[in-house]
């Protein structure tokens, strides 16, 4: 048990994980408060909320297990912070021909930094996720993020991008724990949510459907027809905009009668085309990163096993940083659908040393 009752703010959000994220904390003998953000309004969506999280239903759930495990709850509404640094970001991504990854915005500037700012006027310094990684101190005392034990459910991958500070106030409960335990205690907790389907989806496009999203967002500008050519220039077709593909693509191109599949291998949001090719020549050996972020620096080239995507198997590479917060990343063999837009994040045994996101 821990002396004086340390204060921690577990952030709920309604599903398995960070419900038995939340019991684990009290168990352990923390001071624990839940709080869920509200960052949606679902009042104009249709009900197929399925595989999404951050519902209304996300919330309600979210608060009957606080009443169950014995610990207060709020709900804190940040709907305007959500659409500035999150959806507003996600369109313009798309609208500058690059693959957004929403989560781990969201997790920097709201489930973290926005988070923690409130825990502190609870009285709280520290906060706890719900996810399948865990924060540790190298020997020069700087903090970085490890895999979780579960790799099939890992989310390091989404936490490249947070600052030493953040990492100093954040805790990981399920960092060592399997996700059928996970199930496991649930069930033995009498909560809820133990069976609850998990959330697959970006939780503010509930129907999977991007491209009507942005569309949406822009009223229907940069949706306009124009070329899909070959990797020499000749036209083969016609899309109805640029803002629905994304770099590897087959999805959506509708060219028939060809003698093999292709792939979109490069986004010209200038021009409004789309280049298609076949699958080897989505296949490219380096790429720059921007905005790189360092747990570890480094003051020259490395090795490390780069992940360019989540559901990547991250590889060998040489990484190489660069002048103005960049680096080169030169892989040992050739990598599939490098989209500009995602992150790229360095691991030396299964620990990041930093991140960026590809240019």
């Amino acid at each position: 048990m821990i002396e004086n009752k340390e204060k921690i703010v577990i952030a709920m959000s309604g599903g398995v994980d960070s419900s038995v994220a939340a019991a684990l904390m009290k168990e352990r003998g923390y001071d624990v408060v839940g709080i869920s953000l509200q960052l949606w309004n679902y009042s104009t969506d249709t009900d197929e909320r399925f595989g999404t999280c951050c519902s209304l239903d996300d919330l309600a759930d979210a608060r009957r297990v606080a009443d169950k495990i014995g610990i207060p709850f709020y709900v804190l509404n940040l709907e305007k912070e959500f659409q500035k640094e999150v959806v507003d970001y996600f369109v313009s991504e798309y609208l500058q021909a690059r693959t957004p990854i929403p989560c781990t915005l969201c997790n920097q500037k709201l489930k973290f930094d926005e988070l923690i700012q409130r825990a502190e006027a609870f009285g709280y310094r520290r906060v706890a996720t719900g996810h399948y990684a865990s924060i540790v101190k190298d020997e020069s005392g700087r903090y970085t993020v490890r895999r979780g034990r579960d790799l099939s459910r890992d989310q390091s991958y989404f936490l490249f991008n947070l600052s030493q500070d953040q990492l100093s106030r954040l805790e990981f409960p399920l960092a060592d724990v399997e996700k059928t335990e996970v199930r496991r205690l649930a069930k033995e907790l009498g909560l809820t949510v133990a069976e609850k389907a998990e959330s697959r989806e970006i939780c503010f496009i509930p129907d999977n459907n991007y491209s009507k999203f942005i569309a949406n967002q822009v009223n229907g500008d940069y949706f306009k027809e124009g070329d899909i050519v070959d990797t020499k220039g000749e036209v083969l077709g016609k899309h109805n905009g640029y803002p629905a593909f994304t770099v590897g693509q087959r999805k959506g191109l509708n060219l028939g009668g060809l003698k093999e599949p292709l792939f979109v291998t490069k986004i010209d949001p200038d021009n409004n085309r789309i280049t298609a090719g076949t699958k080897p020549e989505l296949f490219l050996p380096e790429f720059n990163a921007g905005n790189t972020n360092w747990y570890l620096p480094q003051s020259g080239p490395f090795t490390a096993d780069v992940q360019i995507r989540y559901r990547h198997q991250a590889v060998p590479a040489r990484v190489t940083p660069l002048v103005g917060k960049r680096a080169r990343v030169q892989f040992e063999e050739p990598q599939m659908s490098i989209a500009p837009g995602q992150s790229a994040v360095f691991y030396r045994d299964d620990c990041i040393i930093g991140g960026g996101w590809i240019e």
